[in-house]
């Protein structure tokens, strides 16, 4: 498989804004979500506790229309690998609010492991809540083989 240059990558498409989505926050969604989970807290459990707000892992759950900006390269052979994901919490999400999530890839970077060599691409969703305040970033790593696995 040819070399990557990832400088290059990350030059032309980290940062930029690819989609924006808009979510609308359910409460019986938040609800099985704290289930789902396991969670016993009130505030995430008990529509009637004064603090009630969806599980600081909820904006998990939404996906943007695109997975990449639109013209990005191929990279690797196979489809992508899902690397998991890591959530930032920076304020509560309330049922009603209409989250607007922005979608940019943050990272590019590369590893060499027992699997070979694997470009990460971090896909990173940011939320803002109906006020504007950022609510929970979301990254998405997608793990792309670069010696022709999956």
């Amino acid at each position: 498989m040819a070399d990557v240059d990832l400088e290059a990558l990350r030059a032309e498409w980290v940062g930029w804004e690819f989609d924006r989505s808009e979510f609308v926050v359910d409460r019986q969604q938040m609800l099985d979500w704290a289930e789902a989970c396991g969670e016993t807290d009130p505030r995430f459990c008990d529509p009637d506790h004064a603090d009630f707000q969806a599980h600081p892992s909820f904006t998990t759950k939404f996906s943007s229309r695109r997975v990449l900006p639109k013209g990005f390269p191929s990279i690797g052979g196979g489809r992508g690998i899902d690397g998991g994901k890591a959530v930032e919490v920076s304020g509560p999400v309330r049922a009603g609010d209409v989250l607007t999530a922005s979608s940019h890839i943050a990272d590019i970077y590369e590893k060499t492991g027992r699997s070979g060599t694997m470009v990460f691409i971090v896909h990173r969703m940011v939320f803002t809540n109906p006020d504007g305040d950022e609510v929970a970033t979301v990254d998405w790593r997608m793990i792309r083989s670069m010696d022709g696995g999956p």
